[in-house]
Protein backbone atom coordinates (compact mmCIF):
# COMPACT_ATOMS: atom_id res chain seq x y z
CA UNK A 1 0.00 0.00 0.00
CA UNK A 2 1.19 3.59 -1.04
CA UNK A 3 0.92 6.10 0.96
CA UNK A 4 -0.10 9.21 -1.28
CA UNK A 5 -0.31 12.71 -1.11
CA UNK A 6 -4.02 13.70 -2.21
CA UNK A 7 -4.85 16.79 -2.73
CA UNK A 8 -1.51 18.26 -2.23
CA UNK A 9 -0.47 19.33 -5.96
CA UNK A 10 2.70 17.98 -7.17
CA UNK A 11 5.92 17.39 -6.39
CA UNK A 12 6.81 21.47 -6.04
CA UNK A 13 3.80 22.41 -4.28
CA UNK A 14 3.21 22.02 -0.62
CA UNK A 15 0.21 19.50 0.65
CA UNK A 16 -2.88 22.24 1.45
CA UNK A 17 -3.74 22.64 5.19
CA UNK A 18 -6.76 21.30 6.93
CA UNK A 19 -9.68 23.50 6.68
CA UNK A 20 -13.33 23.37 7.88
CA UNK A 21 -16.14 22.16 5.59
CA UNK A 22 -19.07 20.13 5.06
CA UNK A 23 -19.11 16.57 3.71
CA UNK A 24 -20.47 17.65 0.31
CA UNK A 25 -17.21 19.41 -0.28
CA UNK A 26 -15.09 16.80 1.24
CA UNK A 27 -16.66 14.59 -1.14
CA UNK A 28 -18.50 12.42 1.20
CA UNK A 29 -21.95 11.27 1.72
CA UNK A 30 -23.84 13.92 4.05
CA UNK A 31 -26.73 11.47 5.05
CA UNK A 32 -23.74 9.05 6.11
CA UNK A 33 -21.86 11.44 7.95
CA UNK A 34 -25.10 13.06 9.64
CA UNK A 35 -25.47 9.36 11.00
CA UNK A 36 -21.99 8.76 12.05
CA UNK A 37 -22.00 12.30 14.10
CA UNK A 38 -25.93 10.98 15.42
CA UNK A 39 -24.37 7.96 16.85
CA UNK A 40 -21.25 9.47 18.63
CA UNK A 41 -24.44 12.21 20.48
CA UNK A 42 -25.93 9.00 21.75
CA UNK A 43 -22.36 7.40 23.20
CA UNK A 44 -22.81 9.62 26.53
CA UNK A 45 -26.31 9.09 27.20
CA UNK A 46 -28.60 6.01 28.62
CA UNK A 47 -28.10 4.48 32.36
CA UNK A 48 -24.69 2.64 30.84
CA UNK A 49 -23.57 5.17 28.36
CA UNK A 50 -20.29 4.18 26.45
CA UNK A 51 -18.66 6.95 27.59
CA UNK A 52 -18.77 10.23 29.67
CA UNK A 53 -18.68 12.21 26.98
CA UNK A 54 -16.68 12.20 23.02
CA UNK A 55 -15.29 14.49 20.61
CA UNK A 56 -15.58 12.90 16.38
CA UNK A 57 -13.73 14.32 13.38
CA UNK A 58 -14.02 13.40 10.03
CA UNK A 59 -11.85 14.05 7.10
CA UNK A 60 -10.91 14.03 3.49
CA UNK A 61 -8.05 15.34 1.50
CA UNK A 62 -7.82 18.89 3.25
CA UNK A 63 -11.48 19.14 4.26
CA UNK A 64 -12.48 18.39 7.64
CA UNK A 65 -16.02 16.97 6.89
CA UNK A 66 -17.55 16.71 10.27
CA UNK A 67 -16.86 17.92 14.19
CA UNK A 68 -18.69 17.57 17.36
CA UNK A 69 -18.32 17.52 20.72
CA UNK A 70 -20.91 15.42 23.02
CA UNK A 71 -21.64 14.63 26.73
CA UNK A 72 -18.76 15.85 29.52
CA UNK A 73 -15.42 16.33 30.19
CA UNK A 74 -15.54 15.51 33.86
CA UNK A 75 -19.11 14.28 35.28
CA UNK A 76 -18.16 12.26 37.70
CA UNK A 77 -16.67 12.66 41.56
CA UNK A 78 -16.03 9.06 42.30
CA UNK A 79 -17.07 5.52 41.52
CA UNK A 80 -19.19 3.75 43.83
CA UNK A 81 -18.36 -0.08 43.97
CA UNK A 82 -20.99 -1.29 45.74
CA UNK A 83 -24.30 0.68 43.57
CA UNK A 84 -21.35 0.19 40.54
CA UNK A 85 -22.40 3.24 39.24
CA UNK A 86 -20.40 6.71 38.69
CA UNK A 87 -20.86 9.23 41.70
CA UNK A 88 -22.03 12.25 39.33
CA UNK A 89 -21.55 15.63 40.05
CA UNK A 90 -23.87 18.48 40.66
CA UNK A 91 -24.36 19.96 36.41
CA UNK A 92 -22.70 23.12 37.54
CA UNK A 93 -20.02 21.25 38.65
CA UNK A 94 -19.30 19.02 35.81
CA UNK A 95 -17.22 20.36 33.01
CA UNK A 96 -18.78 20.41 29.05
CA UNK A 97 -16.82 17.96 26.47
CA UNK A 98 -15.96 20.89 23.68
CA UNK A 99 -14.00 19.76 20.39
CA UNK A 100 -11.01 21.02 21.68
CA UNK A 101 -10.53 18.93 25.30
CA UNK A 102 -7.03 17.02 25.36
CA UNK A 103 -7.41 13.57 25.50
CA UNK A 104 -5.06 11.15 27.27
CA UNK A 105 -4.38 9.03 24.24
CA UNK A 106 -3.19 6.08 25.73
CA UNK A 107 -1.88 3.87 23.71
CA UNK A 108 -2.17 6.09 20.59
CA UNK A 109 1.03 7.52 21.81
CA UNK A 110 2.92 4.70 20.30
CA UNK A 111 2.60 5.59 16.74
CA UNK A 112 4.63 8.71 17.77
CA UNK A 113 7.17 6.77 19.38
CA UNK A 114 6.67 4.34 16.07
CA UNK A 115 7.10 7.94 13.82
CA UNK A 116 10.08 8.89 16.33
CA UNK A 117 11.95 5.29 15.24
CA UNK A 118 11.22 5.64 11.34
CA UNK A 119 12.92 8.89 11.35
CA UNK A 120 15.79 7.50 12.34
CA UNK A 121 16.09 4.55 10.07
CA UNK A 122 15.21 7.23 7.09
CA UNK A 123 18.06 8.93 8.60
CA UNK A 124 20.14 5.71 8.52
CA UNK A 125 21.35 5.90 12.46
CA UNK A 126 18.66 2.97 13.16
CA UNK A 127 18.55 -0.35 11.51
CA UNK A 128 15.52 -2.03 10.97
CA UNK A 129 16.54 -5.80 11.47
CA UNK A 130 19.56 -4.83 13.85
CA UNK A 131 19.19 -6.16 17.27
CA UNK A 132 18.47 -4.03 20.11
CA UNK A 133 21.31 -5.12 22.06
CA UNK A 134 23.74 -3.12 19.39
CA UNK A 135 22.04 -0.13 21.18
CA UNK A 136 21.25 -1.40 24.43
CA UNK A 137 22.88 -4.16 25.70
CA UNK A 138 22.02 -3.57 28.94
CA UNK A 139 18.69 -5.07 28.25
CA UNK A 140 20.80 -8.37 28.25
CA UNK A 141 17.73 -10.14 28.22
CA UNK A 142 16.68 -8.92 24.82
CA UNK A 143 20.02 -9.10 23.76
CA UNK A 144 20.92 -12.49 24.74
CA UNK A 145 17.51 -13.46 22.82
CA UNK A 146 18.36 -11.25 19.77
CA UNK A 147 15.30 -9.15 19.61
CA UNK A 148 15.18 -6.73 16.94
CA UNK A 149 13.93 -3.47 16.31
CA UNK A 150 11.52 -4.86 13.50
CA UNK A 151 10.70 -7.25 16.37
CA UNK A 152 9.84 -4.07 18.38
CA UNK A 153 8.04 -2.17 16.03
CA UNK A 154 5.87 -5.30 14.95
CA UNK A 155 5.22 -6.77 18.21
CA UNK A 156 6.59 -10.13 17.55
CA UNK A 157 9.69 -10.35 20.06
CA UNK A 158 7.96 -12.56 22.44
CA UNK A 159 8.18 -10.23 25.24
CA UNK A 160 5.01 -9.84 27.30
CA UNK A 161 2.54 -7.55 27.21
CA UNK A 162 3.10 -5.93 30.46
CA UNK A 163 5.32 -5.76 33.38
CA UNK A 164 4.04 -4.53 36.87
CA UNK A 165 6.73 -1.94 37.13
CA UNK A 166 4.24 0.23 39.13
CA UNK A 167 5.12 -2.14 41.78
CA UNK A 168 8.32 -1.66 42.07
CA UNK A 169 9.73 0.69 44.96
CA UNK A 170 11.74 3.04 42.69
CA UNK A 171 12.98 4.29 39.10
CA UNK A 172 15.67 2.03 39.53
CA UNK A 173 14.56 -0.70 40.20
CA UNK A 174 11.57 -0.33 37.44
CA UNK A 175 14.60 0.04 34.80
CA UNK A 176 15.94 -2.85 36.50
CA UNK A 177 13.02 -5.11 35.61
CA UNK A 178 12.71 -3.97 32.05
CA UNK A 179 16.09 -4.57 31.32
CA UNK A 180 15.77 -8.12 32.80
CA UNK A 181 12.71 -9.00 31.05
CA UNK A 182 13.07 -11.41 28.55
CA UNK A 183 11.00 -12.92 25.92
CA UNK A 184 7.77 -15.14 26.59
CA UNK A 185 6.97 -16.68 23.44
CA UNK A 186 9.39 -17.28 20.32
CA UNK A 187 10.31 -14.35 18.46
CA UNK A 188 8.44 -13.84 14.77
CA UNK A 189 4.86 -14.57 17.02
CA UNK A 190 2.62 -11.64 17.27
CA UNK A 191 1.91 -10.74 21.16
CA UNK A 192 0.93 -6.78 21.13
CA UNK A 193 3.38 -5.25 24.20
CA UNK A 194 3.80 -2.26 25.64
CA UNK A 195 7.64 -3.12 26.37
CA UNK A 196 8.29 -3.58 22.65
CA UNK A 197 7.57 0.46 22.90
CA UNK A 198 9.84 1.12 26.41
CA UNK A 199 12.67 -0.86 24.68
CA UNK A 200 12.17 1.40 21.30
CA UNK A 201 11.57 4.25 23.55
CA UNK A 202 15.22 3.61 25.36
CA UNK A 203 16.70 2.82 21.83
CA UNK A 204 15.88 5.72 20.83
CA UNK A 205 17.36 7.74 23.52
CA UNK A 206 20.70 6.26 23.25
CA UNK A 207 20.86 7.45 19.75
CA UNK A 208 20.48 10.57 20.07
CA UNK A 209 20.76 11.84 23.61
CA UNK A 210 17.30 13.06 23.21
CA UNK A 211 14.67 12.53 25.73
CA UNK A 212 11.29 10.85 23.85
CA UNK A 213 9.24 13.95 24.77
CA UNK A 214 12.24 15.69 23.05
CA UNK A 215 12.28 13.97 19.96
CA UNK A 216 8.52 13.97 19.40
CA UNK A 217 8.29 17.78 20.35
CA UNK A 218 11.17 18.72 18.03
CA UNK A 219 10.33 16.20 15.61
CA UNK A 220 7.00 15.68 15.12
CA UNK A 221 4.54 18.64 17.06
CA UNK A 222 6.56 21.27 16.47
CA UNK A 223 7.17 21.27 13.37
CA UNK A 224 3.38 20.16 11.97
CA UNK A 225 2.81 23.01 14.53
CA UNK A 226 0.94 20.83 16.60
CA UNK A 227 0.45 22.88 19.44
CA UNK A 228 -1.96 21.18 21.70
CA UNK A 229 -0.27 17.60 21.84
CA UNK A 230 2.30 16.84 24.37
CA UNK A 231 3.48 14.83 27.41
CA UNK A 232 1.37 15.73 30.11
CA UNK A 233 0.69 16.83 33.24
CA UNK A 234 -2.55 18.55 31.50
CA UNK A 235 -4.97 20.07 33.29
CA UNK A 236 -7.76 21.10 31.22
CA UNK A 237 -8.05 17.23 29.82
CA UNK A 238 -10.86 15.47 30.54
CA UNK A 239 -11.33 12.96 33.00
CA UNK A 240 -10.07 9.10 33.14
CA UNK A 241 -10.98 7.11 36.22
CA UNK A 242 -11.03 6.95 39.61
CA UNK A 243 -8.23 4.25 39.90
CA UNK A 244 -8.21 2.30 43.11
CA UNK A 245 -7.77 -1.27 43.50
CA UNK A 246 -9.08 -3.62 42.74
CA UNK A 247 -10.28 -2.68 39.18
CA UNK A 248 -7.27 -0.75 38.75
CA UNK A 249 -3.58 -1.49 39.69
CA UNK A 250 -2.84 1.36 41.64
CA UNK A 251 -4.51 3.55 44.36
CA UNK A 252 -4.50 6.99 42.62
CA UNK A 253 -8.15 8.50 42.70
CA UNK A 254 -9.81 10.43 40.19
CA UNK A 255 -7.29 11.20 37.42
CA UNK A 256 -7.90 14.20 35.39
CA UNK A 257 -4.69 15.69 33.37
CA UNK A 258 -2.10 13.06 34.88
CA UNK A 259 -1.26 9.65 32.64
CA UNK A 260 -4.04 6.76 33.20
CA UNK A 261 -1.67 4.14 32.55
CA UNK A 262 -0.20 2.90 35.45
CA UNK A 263 3.50 2.29 34.22
CA UNK A 264 3.44 5.30 32.19
CA UNK A 265 2.78 7.14 35.65
CA UNK A 266 5.28 5.18 37.18
CA UNK A 267 8.04 5.92 34.83
CA UNK A 268 7.38 9.90 35.49
CA UNK A 269 4.56 10.14 32.22
CA UNK A 270 7.05 9.74 29.70
CA UNK A 271 6.93 6.42 27.78
CA UNK A 272 7.05 5.00 24.66
CA UNK A 273 3.72 3.05 24.86
CA UNK A 274 1.67 5.83 26.80
CA UNK A 275 1.56 9.57 27.99
CA UNK A 276 0.91 12.08 25.43
CA UNK A 277 -2.11 14.12 25.53
CA UNK A 278 -3.83 15.93 22.38
CA UNK A 279 -6.88 16.77 20.93
CA UNK A 280 -9.15 16.06 17.88
CA UNK A 281 -7.67 18.82 15.72
CA UNK A 282 -3.94 18.12 16.75
CA UNK A 283 -4.23 14.86 15.65
CA UNK A 284 -6.16 15.57 11.99
CA UNK A 285 -3.02 17.36 11.08
CA UNK A 286 -1.25 13.92 12.20
CA UNK A 287 -3.53 11.74 10.03
CA UNK A 288 -3.56 14.20 7.23
CA UNK A 289 0.91 14.41 7.10
CA UNK A 290 0.83 10.65 6.60
CA UNK A 291 -1.90 10.87 4.27
CA UNK A 292 0.27 13.12 2.54
CA UNK A 293 3.34 11.33 2.41
CA UNK A 294 4.96 12.92 5.74
CA UNK A 295 5.00 15.96 4.89
CA UNK A 296 1.67 19.13 5.79
CA UNK A 297 2.11 22.55 4.33
CA UNK A 298 5.78 23.18 4.23
CA UNK A 299 6.67 20.63 6.83
CA UNK A 300 8.53 17.34 6.40
CA UNK A 301 8.53 14.81 8.80
CA UNK A 302 9.21 11.70 7.07
CA UNK A 303 9.52 10.62 2.96
CA UNK A 304 6.44 8.94 1.24
CA UNK A 305 8.60 5.68 1.05
CA UNK A 306 8.66 6.00 4.89
CA UNK A 307 5.17 6.48 5.39
CA UNK A 308 5.06 3.38 3.03
CA UNK A 309 6.77 1.42 5.19
CA UNK A 310 4.78 2.05 7.94
CA UNK A 311 1.72 0.75 6.60
CA UNK A 312 2.79 -2.37 4.97
CA UNK A 313 1.82 -5.67 5.10
CA UNK A 314 1.45 -5.83 9.17
CA UNK A 315 2.89 -2.36 9.55
CA UNK A 316 4.76 -0.93 11.76
CA UNK A 317 3.67 0.85 14.90
CA UNK A 318 0.14 1.00 13.17
CA UNK A 319 -2.40 -2.04 12.36
CA UNK A 320 -3.39 -2.04 9.54
CA UNK A 321 -7.03 -3.49 8.12
CA UNK A 322 -8.11 -4.54 11.63
CA UNK A 323 -12.14 -4.52 11.45
CA UNK A 324 -12.61 -4.97 14.86
CA UNK A 325 -12.34 -1.02 15.02
CA UNK A 326 -12.54 -0.30 11.96
CA UNK A 327 -15.39 -1.05 10.66
CA UNK A 328 -16.07 -1.54 6.78
CA UNK A 329 -12.95 0.50 6.23
CA UNK A 330 -10.67 -2.53 7.01
CA UNK A 331 -9.57 -4.75 4.37
CA UNK A 332 -7.81 -2.39 1.77
CA UNK A 333 -4.93 -1.15 3.52
CA UNK A 334 -5.99 1.41 6.34
CA UNK A 335 -4.25 2.13 9.42
CA UNK A 336 -4.79 3.08 13.16
CA UNK A 337 -4.72 2.27 16.45
CA UNK A 338 -6.61 2.58 20.28
CA UNK A 339 -6.09 3.74 23.25
CA UNK A 340 -6.68 1.73 26.30
CA UNK A 341 -8.95 5.46 27.67
CA UNK A 342 -11.39 5.19 24.84
CA UNK A 343 -8.81 6.64 21.96
CA UNK A 344 -8.77 5.81 18.05
CA UNK A 345 -7.67 6.93 14.89
CA UNK A 346 -8.09 5.29 11.72
CA UNK A 347 -6.71 6.73 8.30
CA UNK A 348 -7.49 5.18 4.52
CA UNK A 349 -5.26 6.48 1.74
CA UNK A 350 -7.48 4.30 -0.66
CA UNK A 351 -9.87 7.08 0.01
CA UNK A 352 -7.83 9.90 1.26
CA UNK A 353 -10.01 9.68 4.83
CA UNK A 354 -9.42 9.94 8.29
CA UNK A 355 -11.46 9.61 11.38
CA UNK A 356 -10.62 10.51 14.69
CA UNK A 357 -12.78 9.49 17.95
CA UNK A 358 -11.78 9.75 21.53
CA UNK A 359 -13.87 9.13 24.27
CA UNK A 360 -13.28 9.19 27.73
CA UNK A 361 -14.26 5.14 28.36
CA UNK A 362 -13.16 4.52 31.58
CA UNK A 363 -14.44 7.36 33.56
CA UNK A 364 -15.41 6.87 36.05
CA UNK A 365 -14.13 3.43 35.56
CA UNK A 366 -12.81 0.75 33.52
CA UNK A 367 -14.67 -1.97 32.00
CA UNK A 368 -14.02 -4.83 29.58
CA UNK A 369 -13.53 -3.19 26.14
CA UNK A 370 -16.10 -2.77 23.76
CA UNK A 371 -15.02 -1.21 20.26
CA UNK A 372 -18.37 -1.48 18.55
CA UNK A 373 -18.65 2.23 18.19
CA UNK A 374 -15.43 3.12 16.66
CA UNK A 375 -16.58 0.42 14.47
CA UNK A 376 -19.43 1.83 13.20
CA UNK A 377 -18.36 5.02 12.84
CA UNK A 378 -15.38 3.78 10.65
CA UNK A 379 -18.76 1.75 8.95
CA UNK A 380 -20.49 5.28 8.25
CA UNK A 381 -17.17 6.54 6.48
CA UNK A 382 -16.44 3.99 4.54
CA UNK A 383 -20.17 3.88 3.01
CA UNK A 384 -19.88 7.73 3.10
CA UNK A 385 -16.41 7.92 0.80
CA UNK A 386 -18.02 4.93 -1.74
CA UNK A 387 -21.54 6.33 -1.74
CA UNK A 388 -20.71 9.89 -2.58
Amino acid sequence: MAARAHGGGGPLSAPRLLRTGTPDRAGLDPDEIDRLVAEVRELPRGPRPWCAGAVVLVGRGPVIAAEEAAGWAVRYASYDARGDTGVELPREWRVPMRTDTPFDLASLTKLFTTVAAVQQLERGTLGIDALAGAYIPEFRAAAEHGVTVRQLLTHTSGLRPELPLYDCPDHASRIAALRAEAPVTEPGEYVYSDLNMLLLQHILERLTGQPLDVLVREGITRPLGMADTGFGPRADAAATEDQRRPWAKVDRGMLRGVVHDENAWALGGVAGHAGLFSTARDLAVFCRTLLCGGSYGRARILGPDFVELMFTGSGLGFGIDQPWFMGELAGRGAAGHTGFTGTSLVLDPATDTFLILLANVVHPRRRPGDSTPRASAATRLARAAQDS
